[in-house]
């Protein structure tokens, strides 16, 4: 039972966690270390870049919205090397990333369903 107590919460460091999946996001074809074309770093800085940014909305003024835009992040950076046509080491790691920043998105949205709007823009405060 403490699990569930455990999760049904929304956290502030659930939010400082996917500021750091997107900075591992920004990093990872330098920790991969891609040869791949200009483009592929670019998607994947921007993808980073994207997801940090929803990280820090969340601490900012918690919405479901950033939730549901965390997991379009997370199914484009696993869809990105059949998008952008890449390979290897990168793309395994964006799959374990992309998967992370989905399973991190809906288990906060799941926490913040029960909540109305409102009560999302106060329990952000």
């Amino acid at each position: 039972m403490a699990g569930v107590r455990f999760f049904g919460i929304h956290r502030t460091w659930e939010d400082w966690v996917t500021i750091a999946l997107g900075a591992g996001i920004v990093v990872s074809p330098w920790l991969a270390g891609t040869t791949e074309p200009l483009i592929v770093v670019w998607n994947t800085v921007l993808i980073g870049m994207l997801v940090g940014a929803l990280g820090a909305f969340e601490l900012i003024r918690l919405e479901r919205w950033e939730e549901g835009a965390e997991i379009l992040t997370g199914i484009w950076l696993i869809a990105s090397p059949y998008n952008v046509g890449y390979g290897g080491a990168l793309r395994t790691l964006h799959f374990i990333l992309g998967a992370l920043v989905i399973l991190l998105a809906v288990v906060e949205l799941v926490q913040d369903w029960k909540f109305s709007g409102e009560q999302l823009a106060r329990r952000g405060e």
